[in-house]
C-alpha cells in the first residue's frame, strides 16, 4: 500500500502519521528539494473553531518540525460572505495558540493573475462561457453512471469565450447570468469533474479590493494556484477535499504550473457539538448563545473565554491524531487535557456557590484568625496565602443534610466535619424558617485543631470548604454545561431540527461568596474553586465584581450518565 494509507513499521516506531511517512519520503528522494512549506487556508466568513485548531496544529507543527514553512492565507473568493471581522479574529486565534505564520497571504492577492489563467484556459479551449443557471446545471449534470447533458454553450469559439469573459469582468451582465465553466469530463465519474464552475458574477463589495471586481474565482479553481504561487510543497486539506484533488490536479497540469501535492485528512469531530460554520452562525443570530465567544461554543474564542488554554488544546490536538478516517471524538478528552494542564498551575481558591451560613458559636466575636494556605499542592513555587477565618462562615449548602445517608461524611447534626485549613466544626442546631428552609447552622469547633488536625489523633472523614462572612466577596458565577443533550446533536429525523437537542441547562448562574483574594482578579485567569472545579475570571467582571465562568469540572460527570 501507499504511504498515504499505510506506515512502515519502523514509522511507527517512530511515532510519524502517515502524512509525515509522506513528507519523510519526499525528503528522502529530494522532491522539493527537500524544502517543506505548508498553509493554514480558512475563510473568513466566520470564527475559527476546534477542529480549525486541529488543522493549525498539524499545518504549523508540520513546517516547524521540518524546519520548513508555514504561510496564512485567507480563501476570500466570496465577498457575500466574508469580512475584516474574521479575519482580525483569526489571526488573534492563531497567536493565542501559540503559533506565527511565516508570510499572510490573501487569495484575493491573486485575482489578477487568476484571471490571465483562466484567459489562457480558454485560448488553449480547455474553458468557456456559460449561460445555464445554476439550477438548470444541476438539472444536467447526470449521475455518476449516467452522463452530464453537455451545455448548448460548450463549443463557442475561443474568440466569443474571450469576448464574453471580459465583458463579464467589465460587468455588463447581472449576477448568474454567465459562468465561466471548465471544459473536462461530462462522463467522469468524479462530479466535480464534469465542466465545474470556475468563475460566477457577484456585483457585491469585496473586503479588500472594494467594488474593483464583479466576478469572483470559485474556491476549487483558486486553491490549487494560490498554492502553487506561494511555493507551498504539502496542500493539507480535512477529508472531504479528497474528491476535489482530480480537479486541484488537472488545473495545475493545464496551467503547467508548480505542482503542490494535496493530502488529506480526517476532519475532527466532536461529540455533544456541531462544528458546521452555518449552524454556529444560525445560533448566534438567533441568540441561542450570546456570541461567537460565548463559552458553550466550540469557537476558540469560546474555548479562550471558558478557560482553556492553548496548551490544554495543543495537547488534545496531539491525543487525538491523524486519522485517514473521519470519526468523533469523545468531548471528555478534550476536558481531561484542560483539566491535566490546570491542575498543574492554576492557584487553588475557596468559593462558595450555594452558601448556608454557619455560625461558630464559641469562637470569640470580632477575631479573624489568618490561616495559611496553599496555592497550589501540584507546585511549590506558588507558595501560600493567608485566609481570613471568623465566627460566621458559608459553607456549601449541599455539604450539610438533617438526613444522612450511610457513608454521608459531610455535616449533619452531631456529625463533626474538618473545614478546609480550618478547625474541626460539630453541628449542635439546626435554624429553620416558617417554610422549613434550613436558614442557619450553629456549630461549635475544637480550638485546639487550627489547620485542621485533631489533637488527639481522632479521625474525621468529611472535609468541606468555606468562606468567612465577614471577609467573602459576592460574585456572578457562570455555570456552563454541553451545548446539546445528545452526542450527536446532528443525528435527527428528515424535517426535524437539530436544535431540538439543545440543553436547556448549558447555563445556570449562581451568585457566590469567594475568598477576599478574588475580588480585583484579571480576565483570562484560572482558578481551580477547591471540591468544585475550575474556573475562568470573564471579561465582564469589574472592580470588585468578579464574574467567573466555569471551565470544566473537577470530575466527567457525563460518562456516567452514558
Amino acid at each position: 500500500m501507499s504511504a498515504l494509507n499505510q506506515l512502515s513499521v519502523e514509522e511507527q516506531k517512530q511515532g510519524l502519521n502517515f502524512i509525515h511517512a509522506v513528507i519523510e519520503e519526499d525528503i528522502r528522494n529530494g522532491k522539493n528539494g527537500g524544502r517543506v512549506q505548508t498553509r493554514f487556508p480558512p475563510e473568513p466568513n466566520g470564527y475559527l473553531h476546534i477542529g480549525h485548531a486541529k488543522s493549525i496544529c498539524l499545518n504549523f507543527g508540520t513546517a516547524r518540525k521540518y524546519g520548513g514553512k508555514c504561510n496564512l492565507r485567507f480563501d476570500d473568493t466570496n465577498p457575500v460572505k466574508e469580512d475584516t471581522e474574521y479575519v482580525d479574529a483569526i489571526r488573534e486565534d492563531i497567536n493565542w495558540l501559540g503559533f506565527r505564520w511565516d508570510a499572510e497571504y490573501y487569495a484575493s492577492d491573486y485575482f489578477e493573475r487568476f484571471y490571465q489563467w483562466a484567459v489562457e484556459l480558454i485560448e488553449k479551449g480547455k474553458a468557456y462561457v456559460c449561460d445555464l443557471s445554476q439550477e438548470e446545471m444541476s438539472r444536467d449534470r447526470g449521475t455518476p453512471q449516467k452522463p452530464a447533458t453537455p451545455s448548448p454553450y460548450r463549443n463557442r469559439t475561443v474568440a466569443e469565450n474571450l469576448d464574453l469573459f471580459e465583458r463579464m469582468r467589465k460587468g455588463e451582465f447581472r449576477d448568474g447570468e454567465k459562468t465561466l465553466r471548465a471544459k473536462i469530463d461530462l462522463a467522469s465519474p468524479n462530479m466535480h469533474m464534469r465542466d465545474p464552475v470556475m468563475y460566477r458574477i457577484l456585483h457585491a463589495e469585496h473586503h479588500r479590493t472594494g467594488n474593483k471586481w464583479c466576478i469572483y474565482p470559485m474556491y476549487d479553481y483558486a486553491h490549487g494556484q494560490s498554492d502553487s504561487i506561494e511555493g507551498v510543497t504539502h496542500s493539507i486539506c480535512t477529508l472531504e477535499f479528497e474528491v476535489h484533488r482530480p480537479l486541484y490536479d488537472w488545473f495545475i497540469r493545464a496551467l503547467e504550473i508548480h505542482a503542490p501535492q494535496q493530502i488529506e485528512f480526517a476532519r475532527l469531530n466532536l461529540d455533544y457539538t456541531v462544528m458546521s460554520k452555518r449552524k454556529l452562525l444560525e445560533l448566534v443570530k438567533n441568540k441561542y448563545v450570546s456570541g461567537w465567544d460565548d463559552p458553550r461554543m466550540p469557537t476558540i474564542c469560546g474555548l479562550r473565554r471558558r478557560g482553556y488554554t492553548p496548551e490544554s488544546i495543543r495537547n488534545f490536538a496531539e491525543k487525538v491524531g491523524v486519522a485517514k478516517r473521519d470519526n468523533i471524538i469523545e468531548l471528555s478528552l478534550l476536558e481531561f487535557c484542560i483539566r491535566e494542564d490546570l491542575n498543574k498551575k492554576a492557584a487553588r481558591v475557596l468559593g462558595v456557590l450555594h452558601p448556608l451560613k454557619v455560625i461558630i458559636t464559641n469562637f470569640p466575636e470580632g477575631k479573624t484568625d489568618m490561616l495559611d494556605a496553599i496555592n497550589n499542592p501540584e507546585d511549590e513555587t506558588m507558595g501560600t496565602r493567608k485566609l481570613p477565618f471568623s465566627r460566621e462562615i458559608y459553607i456549601e449548602r449541599d455539604d450539610f443534610t438533617e438526613n444522612p445517608p450511610k457513608k454521608y461524611f459531610r455535616l449533619s447534626p452531631g456529625a463533626e466535619v474538618r473545614l478546609r485549613y480550618a478547625y474541626l466544626i460539630t453541628c449542635n442546631e439546626v435554624v429553620k424558617n416558617d417554610d422549613g428552609e434550613v436558614t442557619e447552622l450553629h456549630c461549635t469547633c475544637d480550638l485546639a485543631s487550627r489547620g485542621g488536625q485533631s489533637p488527639d489523633g481522632r479521625k474525621v472523614k468529611g472535609t468541606i470548604h468555606w468562606v468567612s462572612a465577614q471577609h467573602a466577596i459576592p460574585a456572578e458565577v457562570r455555570l456552563y454545561d454541553r451545548l446539546f443533550t445528545v452526542e450527536n446533536p446532528d443525528d435527527v429525523p428528515d424535517g426535524v431540527d437539530y436544535k431540538i437537542n439543545l440543553n436547556p441547562d448549558s447555563l445556570k448562574t449562581a451568585t457566590a461568596l469567594v475568598e477576599p483574594c478574588l475580588k480585583d482578579v484579571k480576565a483570562g485567569t484560572g482558578y481551580q474553586f477547591e471540591r468544585l472545579g475550575y474556573f475562568c475570571v470573564d471579561p465582564d467582571s469589574a472592580a470588585g465584581k468578579p464574574v467567573f465562568n466555569r471551565t470544566v469540572t473537577l470530575k466527567d460527570s457525563w460518562t456516567k450518565q452514558k
